[in-house]
């Protein structure tokens, strides 16, 4: 635990003396820029942004349009991954569609979703679900595909049906390859929607970066992104330790799939 905690500080070490070096250059140099502000300021405005409630009440809508989305399209993205990993003859017929669907950016699909559930919640959902539904397939699929063969000798011998033999066998065999799989879409799913913000929905925490930059307000700007990425990492390490303390080692060794 020492070692981990040493490596992180030697981690931000770098980061703060950029900060630090900046900080001195725009101070000492006078400069005036609309697209950089001196890093005590960022750090001012940021902490003036969640006290009033602004940043926090963005935040949450971000969370939503993430969280919606990965729900909507990771389920039947799971669902589907253990369809065709147990039916070798619906993976072959799905495979062309699949992979003809899966290569087009999400974003690419922002005209269509806006003609289809206009601004709000229904088009983020849509698009981050497209995103989360073909993770899920694939990394699911991969991780049923990897199921020791003598689990499923094993659910033949006691002739088990398929419902049976998913809910016995195949879940709890595969179960910290999806968590792994779940904490991947869940940082796509919050990347997808803070980029659908700044496109075109207004709301949510990529709204706040481009009123902030119309706004000519470097300093709320960047303490958005900073903001954003301390939401990120605290989900992304909320979702480690749950992983950790659900799977221990196992949960360690799935990691292998991504």
């Amino acid at each position: 635990m020492s070692r981990l905690s040493r490596v992180n500080w030697q981690g931000l070490a770098l980061p703060a003396a950029l900060l630090l070096t900046l900080e001195l250059w725009l101070r000492l140099s006078g400069l005036r820029s609309e697209s950089l502000a001196p890093p005590s300021q960022v750090f001012v405005t940021l902490l003036e942004n969640l006290a009033n409630g602004r940043l926090p009440a963005a935040t949450l809508k971000t969370l939503t349009g993430a969280f919606g989305g990965l729900l909507l399209g990771g389920i039947p993205g799971l669902l589907l991954g253990i369809a065709f990993a147990l039916f070798p003859a619906l993976d072959r017929a799905m495979e062309v569609t699949i992979e003809a669907l899966r290569p087009i950016p999400s974003v690419a699909l922002l005209p269509v979703a806006l003609m289809v559930f206009g601004f709000g919640y229904g088009m983020e959902f849509a698009i981050v679900g497209k995103s989360c539904f073909f993770m899920m397939l694939i990394l699911t699929r991969s991780a049923v595909r990897g199921v020791e063969p003598r689990l499923r000798e094993v659910a033949r011998v006691l002739r088990l049906s398929g419902p049976a033999l998913v809910g016995k066998i195949i879940l709890p065999a595969i179960l910290p390859r999806l968590f792994v799989a779940f904490r991947l879409a869940a940082s796509l799913a919050l990347v997808v929607s803070v980029t659908i913000e700044i496109a075109v929905n207004p709301q949510g925490l990529g709204y706040e970066i481009m009123t902030a930059r119309e706004a000519l307000r470097p300093d709320l700007m960047l303490a958005c992104f900073i903001w954003i990425g301390l939401v990120g990492l605290a989900l992304n390490a909320g979702l480690l330790l749950a992983q950790n303390r659900l799977f221990g080692r196992a949960g360690r060794a799935g990691e292998g799939m991504a």
